[in-house]
Order: structure tokens, then C-alpha cells, then sequence
């Protein structure tokens, strides 16, 4: 099964480009030399504040008086002793400890962004630690980028083999901030603001757009995507930190510092918009490989982009699709332990697939699953074995398709982000479901089984969420209450209300020529809910995988013999007895060479059918690989069925 490119086809119109510039932000200029160290000066990010509250309408620039200055400050040995950099900085806002080396230092270090080694260790009023590595940032100069997660009095250690610059410390206040602060998975499979402030203000919901080239494109192509995104209400913009060729990002084994503080600007100005960066370091594993060939390049590569984009609203993506690089497990495992070390705030940190990413997901340092396939299958069956987040990267031109993939998407529990360039349609679709899923406690929906003519997600007796592909009649079991019933066109918005009172809902659509979305709401109870309700407003289920061989309903009828890399196998499995459940039922077959490492990949979904398991299963043959059956019922029950099988080339 092949999924499809997140670097191809989707929802926006497509832009011009011209060369970008340069910074827009002041540096302190240079002072004497003093103790052979250096000398330190206060530079804040930008005069809007960074990180703007969650919104009902479309996100937009706020503005606070913090100055554009930049005070330098000559700070001898005893640092602490002096006027504090960041001193007065908004809580969750980035501003900057610079460092100068000079006389023996400079001397010792002629390529600092190779050799010096400076981390920085800030602990809060409550006396919590966050780590921050230190970046070079051209000639001499290290810089330390810290955003406080809290108010109030802090301190700070230097850590490096530096001499002149180990082991000083120092303090300043952060000021208060109304910023909701970063993003953090949250209730299993949703996401929630650190510096909630409340039942209404805690939830986050991701609507991503994909644009790999947004730090590459001219200023004014940049802000033009930037401002349209924003108006669509998207809150998440992907794209590239390395590029290829002259457009790598590097020069040799040295940054390209032009092109990093334009990405800087970039990555500031599309959270002052209320979007969150989501940052892929290399699209593929081979340009990353060429371009850091050792694990020692690869971890200061890390620590170059941790130290200048953790102190920002960002996700990682160490790799743009890892299925597509022989070894490509271990490189993600390495790149994103890196991350998990490095990044003091803990940003959410995943790998692209063209499929599914979970498969990585016992490694320990991702947050959530992205997927890049339409199949529903894949989806509905991973989200009941994985309690994190999911992203699915949807890349449609035809906006009808776009529509029918996002909502299936959204039944299936996970989070959309649209790829590419195509129709304004397909557009003003994704906002209508950013307007929709915002009016509801989207953070309290799980996939919903009750359901005949479509499908759901639902926070039980509150409100219930069905998608009607194919329009006809629809059966809701639902708690006995009276409900608001709402017919939602999802091309546009337009609304049907009624109401409903009972325990089984059914209903048709107001008419039969397009998809449509029914929305179930208990009287009155949504409101109060969200004045006092916690963000965890109930047990999210979490059931057992049947695995018993005597309680799955079906068997593996085929293969009936080895498998061959590259040649197609038939594949079906036989229903053992029929039932309500068993006539409904989604399938995903997943193939695994156990003593390769490299985690198991999709082969196939549906109950029959053929699949070419693909060459990078294993990399010595004859091996044994494990074939998985799962299927889910209408019930929502997970089954799993395994077979061995000889793989051979």
C-alpha cells in the first residue's frame, strides 16, 4: 500500500517568490575586552507578544509596549552582581544572553559552532530546571535563547569547556504574561496549553497547513502565506529547516546564518499570528545523512536548532518520511533522543510517514503519530492501540476529496493538516471545520461505535459528532436527554437546527447531494460544562487488544506460503461466524522482520485483496517475518491475529 507525499497536491493557491532579506531586529554592538570574557547584552524578540490565546475567530497580531532595544551590558566575573539580562521579559517570551569570547577563548575556539560546548541551566521561583543549550551565532558570539515559563525571580548556571564562561551565574524577573504559553499532548489523544489558565482557555486544537518551503520563499511571498493561513484560522504551518544543494542551510560544516535568522523571523512572526511552527529538519534521511554523515554532526546540528528555536512555539520532525531510508529507525531514534535531551520545554516531537509513524512510537521520544494515508482503516485500528495524539497529513487537490478525507480523519479521532497548493474550496472546507470543532469540547470527543448510516466521535451523554458520507438514513443511540440537533454542511457551514428528545436518534439529512454532519448536543449542558467542568472531563475508555485465538472471529486464510520482497502476495482472512459487529468491519494486515529493528510497516488493508512487501523489511535473507491481522468491529472491538512467514528476495 502506498501512501501519499505531504510535499504534493492540496488546498491553497499557490504563491510567486523572490530573494528574502535580512534580520529585523537590532544587535548590541561590541564592547572592551574584560577577564577574557566577554560581554552580555538583553535582545527582545520582537514587540508583539508571542504567543496569543486560543481563538474563535481568526488568529491576529496583539501588541504590547515591550521596546525594540538592545542594552548592552559589560558584566565582569561576578555576574549575578550586575544589572540582569531579560530582566522585565514577559513570561513565555524568547530574549537572548549574548556571549563574546575573546583573547585565549577566541583563540582556542576558531570555529565556536564546532567546538564550544555551552548549556545553561535556568530554574523557576518554584525551583524547577529548564536546560538550555547555547548557539553560535557568527564571529565569537554564543547566544543563549530562554523564554520563562513562569513569573517572577529566576536563576541561571552556565555549563561549558569554556573556562572563562563556566560555572557563572546570574538572576533577573520575568513580568507576568496573559500567553497561553507551548503545546503538550494531553487527555490520551488531544492537546492542551502548559500555561492554561482555565477550563475554557486549556484545549488546543491543531489545524495544520503544510508549506516545506516557507523558509525559503521571498519576505513578501512568505508574509503573504503567512497572513492567509492565519485568516483560514489554521494554527500549525509546517515546513522545511533544511533545504538541498546551496539551499541546504549550511555551508561546509558551518551554518548558514543568513538563511537561519531569516527562518528566526519566520518562525517569530508566524506565532505573533497565533500559529505554532512546526518545524521538519530534513525532508528525507538520505539529504540528512549526506549533509551530517556522523552521529557527533548530528548532535550539534540538534543542538544548534534546539538552542535557536526552543524558546518559540514549535513541534519537531526530524524526518520528512522515514519509511523511505534503509537504517531509518535508528537515524529517527538518534535524531529525536537528541531532541528529547535537548529541549528543556519538551516540544511535541514525532516522525513523518507516508503511512504511519506509530511504528516508531516504542522508541520512547515521540508525542504523537503522523500519518499520511486516506485509509480509514489505518487510523481507526491505531488509534485504539496508541494512547497519543494523531496528525494526518491530508493531500487532495479535488477539494470534495480533501472534505470527505478530512472528516473521516476526524472520526477516526486524529488531527488534520492540509498539504500543498489547489482550490480556494478546499480552504474555506478546513476553516468551516476549525469553526465547527471549535464550538465543541473537540478535546473530550473519542471515536463513537453506536452509530448506523455513518460515522462518530462523542463525549457521551454531552454531545455526539456524526459524518455522513454518502447521505441516507441515521440510527444514534444516545443517553435519554433532550438535545439541540444540528445538520451541518461541511462545504460551507450552512446550519439546519432541531430537536430531539429520547435515547435513539434517527434522522435523515435535509437532502441527499452531499456529504453532510450531524451534531448532537445535550440542552444546555455544553455551556455549563465549559464553566466548570476540568479539562479532563471524564475516563477516556482504553480497551484490551483481543489476542485469544479462540475469541477473534475471523482466521488467515492467506498467504499460504512464503513471501518475496518486491512480488505480490494474495492476502484474505475468513470470517469464522457472522454478527451485527463482524458486518462492519475494518482491516489493517502490518508485516515486521523482527531481527532487523526496523518496526513493523503497513502491507494492506481490507478483509482481501494482494500486497508486495517492500524491500526495506529486512536487509539479509532468507528471515522470518510476523504477519498481524487486526480488525475492528462495529462495536469498536480490536482484534489481533499473527502468523510467521518465510520472507525471501
Amino acid at each position: 500500500m502506498k501512501g501519499t507525499d505531504v510535499m504534493n497536491a492540496g488546498c491553497f493557491s499557490a504563491r510567486t517568490t523572490r530573494e528574502a532579506g535580512g534580520r529585523d531586529w537590532a544587535v548590541g554592538g561590541r564592547g572592551r575586552k574584560l577577564a577574557a570574557l566577554a560581554l552580555f547584552s538583553i535582545r527582545p524578540e520582537r514587540s508583539e507578544v508571542p504567543f496569543p490565546t486560543p481563538h474563535s475567530q481568526p488568529p491576529t497580531p496583539f501588541f504590547s509596549p515591550i521596546l525594540r532595544v538592545s542594552a548592552l551590558i559589560v558584566l565582569p566575573l561576578a555576574i549575578h552582581a550586575q544589572p540582569a539580562p531579560c530582566d522585565n521579559i514577559p513570561a513565555w517570551s524568547p530574549c537572548e544572553l549574548v556571549f563574546e569570547l575573546t583573547g585565549p577563548a577566541a583563540a582556542a575556539h576558531p570555529n565556536p559552532y564546532a567546538t564550544v560546548d555551552l548549556r545553561v541551566d535556568f530554574r523557576s521561583p518554584e525551583f524547577r530546571s529548564t536546560s538550555v543549550p547555547g548557539y553560535w551565532d557568527g564571529g565569537h558570539r554564543m547566544v543563549v535563547r530562554f523564554a520563562p515559563p513562569k513569573s517572577g525571580q529566576w536563576e541561571y548556571r552556565l555549563t561549558s569547556n569554556v573556562a572563562d564562561l563556566d560555572g557563572k551565574t546570574g538572576t533577573f524577573t520575568a513580568a507576568d504574561s496573559e500567553s497561553l504559553g507551548f503545546i503538550q499532548a494531553a487527555n490520551l489523544h488531544h492537546w492542551a496549553w502548559i500555561a492554561h489558565t482555565g477550563p475554557l482557555t486549556e484545549a488546543h486544537l491543531w489545524m495544520g497547513a503544510a508549506e516545506p518551503r516557507f523558509g525559503f520563499v521571498d519576505d513578501a511571498s512568505f508574509r503573504a502565506l503567512a497572513d492567509e493561513r492565519a485568516a483560514e484560522k489554521f494554527t500549525h504551518v509546517r515546513g522545511l529547516v533544511l533545504g538541498e544543494g546551496n539551499q541546504s542551510g549550511f555551508s561546509g560544516d558551518v551554518p548558514d546564518l543568513a538563511h537561519f535568522e531569516r527562518l528566526d523571523q519566520r518562525v517569530r512572526y508566524l506565532n505573533q499570528k497565533g500559529i505554532v511552527a512546526d518545524l521538519t529538519i530534513a525532508a528525507t534521511a538520505a539529504a540528512l545523512v549526506k549533509l551530517f554523515p556522523t552521529p557527533a554532526a548530528r548532535r550539534r546540528l540538534i543542538a544548534f536548532l534546539v538552542g535557536r528555536y526552543a524558546a518559540m512555539n514549535v513541534t519537531w520532525e526530524p524526518l520528512g518520511a522515514f519509511e523511505d531510508y534503509p537504517g531509518s529507525r535508528p537515524l529517527a531514534k538518534e535524531l529525536g533522543g537528541y531532541l528529547k535531551e535537548m529541549d528543556g520545554y519538551h516540544h511535541p516531537r514525532t516522525a513523518g510517514a507516508h503511512v504511519t509513524s506509530a511504528p516508531l512510537l516504542d522508541d520512547g521520544w515521540m508525542d504523537y503519530a503522523s500519518y499520511g494515508t486516506p485509509d480509514v482503516a489505518v487510523g481507526a485500528i491505531e488509534h485504539q492501540l496508541y494512547q497519543v495524539p494523531a496528525v494526518n497529513h491530508l493531500a487532495e487537490a479535488d477539494a470534495a476529496v480533501l472534505r470527505h478525507r478530512l472528516w473521516e480523519a476526524t472520526m477516526n479521532g486524529q488531527y488534520p493538516e492540509c498539504a500543498g497548493a489547489g482550490a480556494p474550496a478546499a480552504a474555506k472546507a478546513m476553516t468551516v471545520w476549525f469553526d465547527f470543532m471549535n464550538a465543541t469540547r473537540h478535546w473530550d470527543l473519542e471515536p463513537y461505535f453506536d452509530v448506523d448510516g455513518g460515522r462518530a466521535m462523542a463525549r457521551p451523554g454531552v454531545e455526539y459528532v456524526v459524518y455522513i458520507e454518502k447521505p441516507g438514513p441515521v440510527e444514534l443511540t444516545v443517553e435519554h436527554h433532550g438535545y439541540d440537533v444540528f445538520w451541518v454542511d461541511p462545504s460551507d457551514g450552512a446550519t439546519t437546527r432541531a430537536k430531539y428528545s429520547g435515547e435513539h436518534f434517527t434522522g435523515e439529512p435535509p437532502d441527499r447531494f452531499h456529504d453532510w454532519v450531524l451534531h448532537v448536543v445535550r440542552e444546555g449542558t455544553l455551556a455549563s460544562m465549559n464553566k466548570s467542568y476540568k479539562f479532563e472531563s471524564w475516563d477516556v475508555p482504553v480497551q484490551e487488544i483481543v489476542i485469544n485465538p479462540e475469541k477473534i472471529p475471523y482466521d488467515i486464510e492467506r498467504p499460504a506460503g512464503d513471501l518475496a520482497v518486491g512480488k505480490p502476495a494474495d492476502f484474505s482472512a475468513k470470517l469464522k461466524r457472522q454478527t451485527r459487529g463482524t458486518r462492519s468491519m475494518l482491516w489493517m494486515w502490518t508485516g515486521e522482520v523482527t531481527s532487523e529493528g526496523e518496526g513493523y510497516r503497513v502491507l494492506a488493508t481490507g478483509q482481501q485483496g494482494s500486497f508486495t512487501p517492500p524491500a526495506g523489511l529486512a536487509t539479509s535473507f532468507p528471515t522470518d517475518i510476523l504477519l498481524k491481522v487486526y480488525g475492528i468491529n462495529g462495536y469498536g472491538t480490536v482484534y489481533m491475529l499473527a502468523k510467521g512467514y518465510s520472507l525471501k528476495q
